[in-house]
């Protein structure tokens, strides 16, 4: 198989990244243009030590360091939240966060597109995520039988900047908390304390508001069956400290609604 047709299947993955990252289909597409045009001109430089898709990634991350187009947005382009929210960010945490997830690349691929170290792709992805934070703050409801993992959560919200009204350990207590306050996010367990379940809480919280939720649970499986409409956010027991951090950036960066139907 030639190249051309290698990477053609990855192209409109890269033109919602570039579209993302330059906040524009127009600056997006144009600079995926150039980096096809230069491919075509020098057919060599295109790295043969990497996967064609993270190969076309890296072009394009060349062309998109090396050439100046007009990124901004014209009157006509759409804008959605997510694209705002992008151009909040500085470049180089922009790229990483994008790549890993948006695109799904692993750190080692997407340290091999930006051409820097996976440690460094780590701390920019964590940048990225104080720089959200620091944007779109909002008022967080923790749902939590355990104290230690409740303590833990509320630690790592408020590290990240945002505002936690409360810790409930119980459905009506949840349900109080919301009454009280509306929280902008949900951090939820689905076992509780009384023996309640923290899905049918988050289910009667938005019958009557929107808000992202993240569910963080050692029983991932019952929320993973792929019979129901199921949840966007899941964190699996025992969790990372990072992983909760990035989730949260990530359900408020693309302010993705969970499901009333769950």
């Amino acid at each position: 198989m030639n190249l051309s047709r290698e990477i053609a299947v990855h192209l409109p993955y890269l033109r919602r990244f570039a579209r993302a990252l330059c906040g524009s289909q127009k600056s997006g597409d144009a600079y995926v243009v150039a980096t096809l045009e230069a491919l075509v001109s020098d057919p060599d430089d295109f790295p043969t030590n990497m996967s064609p898709k993270v190969g076309l990634y890296h072009l394009f991350m060349a062309s998109w360091s090396s050439i100046r187009l007009n990124t901004e947005t014209s009157p006509t382009d759409e804008i959605s939240a997510a694209q705002r929210n992008i151009s909040m960010l500085t470049p180089r945490s922009r790229q990483a966060f994008l790549l890993r997830t948006v695109e799904g690349f692993c750190v080692a691929d997407a340290a091999a597109i930006l051409g820097v170290t996976e440690a460094e792709v780590e701390a920019l992805v964590r940048d990225a995520g104080r720089e959200i934070a620091e944007h779109v703050a909002t008022d967080v409801l923790i749902i939590e039988d355990e104290s230690l993992i409740a303590q833990d959560i509320e630690f790592i919200a408020r590290d990240l900047g945002h505002r936690v009204i409360g810790v409930a350990r119980t459905h009506e207590e949840a349900l109080e908390l919301a009454k009280r306050q509306r929280p902008g996010l949900i951090l939820a367990d689905i076992q509780l304390a009384d023996g309640s379940s923290g899905l049918n809480a988050v289910n009667e919280l938005l019958e009557s508001f929107d808000a992202p939720v993240i569910f963080i649970t050692a029983f991932p499986e019952r929320l993973l069956t792929g019979e129901r409409p199921e949840p966007a956010f899941l964190i699996s027991k025992p969790y990372k400290v990072d992983t909760v951090k990035a989730t949260i950036s990530q359900a408020l960066f693309f302010e993705r609604k969970a499901s009333r139907a769950l």
